[in-house]
């Protein structure tokens, strides 16, 4: 009765390229109350593009040419996208001492000048005087030893499909969506809203995420189930302690596809609506075989 409903609910999902990791995700899956999503890569593409540069004692060029510099050794998207706006070969030859600094960015010998690249969280914990920047995107800032050089704005795009997502998980009977971002605010608010979220928390450290879903997980009645889902190798702890972790498995890190119950195969966040209503009719079959199975055997 019980065993074959299961085995008949994992292969469903399978056939819409959603790998289940075993039987009680998809019990889990049923009773999802809450679901926590990471924003980059997961809500959004991730493809970061560079949409202004504004400098300050160096020229534009120039400005782009020392962060490009400095977040050489970096696979970050962000780093990436400094990079790709460049357009040159990087000369690693000219970079010293790079040191990453967890949520604020990093420092590194440039040319012989110590130099600064990340959040406004790093200019004021060194102390560095800066122009904030109003515009929505993400900020990185650029400062050396002659003080503060200009910023670089960068923007992410939002996933095809990612509001009608979650508007299906809404159908499908969960409660809440809650986003969690290390961006800056007003990016994480803009995002929220055109995605109609009902919570988001910003400016996070990977550290905070897990405390904030440990803090969700806490509110919640024992029928009521989170799920967390994500992309990156900082998503691993998480998906591991929520009820149950979705990973991106086409391009998610191979540290959350390990970490994950359950693997959305081509990104496609469409899936996890269609896994809930897959796992709710599972569990209505299996309760089903098992009355059938005791009236048969009462008869």
């Amino acid at each position: 009765s019980v065993p074959m409903g299961f085995f008949g609910g994992i292969g469903a999902a399978s056939k819409k390229g959603i790998l289940v990791k075993g039987s009680n995700y998809l019990e889990v899956a049923a009773s999802l109350h809450t679901v926590v999503f990471d924003k980059t890569g997961t809500l959004t593409k991730g493809q970061f593009k560079v949409v202004e540069v504004a400098p300050q004692q160096v020229s534009r060029d120039e400005l782009l040419e020392i962060a490009a510099l400095a977040e050489g050794y970096s696979n970050h998207p962000i780093a990436r996208s400094i990079e790709e706006a460049y357009g040159k070969t990087i000369d690693t030859s000219r970079v010293l001492d790079v040191k990453e600094i967890a949520g604020h960015g990093l420092s590194a010998s440039v040319d012989g000048r110590t130099t600064w690249v990340g959040n406004y969280k790093l200019m004021e914990s060194e102390n560095i005087s800066y122009v904030p920047c109003k515009e929505v995107g993400t900020i990185v800032y650029v400062a050396d030893d002659r003080g503060f050089l200009g910023y670089i704005r960068i923007s992410d795009v939002i996933k095809e499909g990612a509001a009608d997502a979650i508007n299906g998980m809404k159908q499908a009977g969960v409660d809440r969506c809650i986003m969690l971002t290390g961006d800056q605010n007003d990016v994480a608010a803009k995002v929220a809203e055109q995605l109609h979220l009902d919570e988001y928390h910003a400016e996070l450290l990977p550290a905070d995420k897990l405390t904030k879903v440990e803090k969700l997980i806490s509110s919640e009645s024992e029928k009521e189930k989170l799920a967390f889902v994500g992309d990156g190798i900082n998503d691993a702890p998480v998906l591991t302690r929520a009820d149950v972790g979705f990973a991106m498995g086409s391009l998610g890190s191979d540290a959350a596809i390990e970490a994950a119950d359950i693997v959305i195969m081509d990104d496609d966040l469409g899936k996890i609506p269609t896994m809930i209503r897959i796992a709710k009719k599972t569990i209505r079959i299996v309760k089903e075989n098992i009355v059938f199975a005791l009236a048969v055997k009462i008869v």
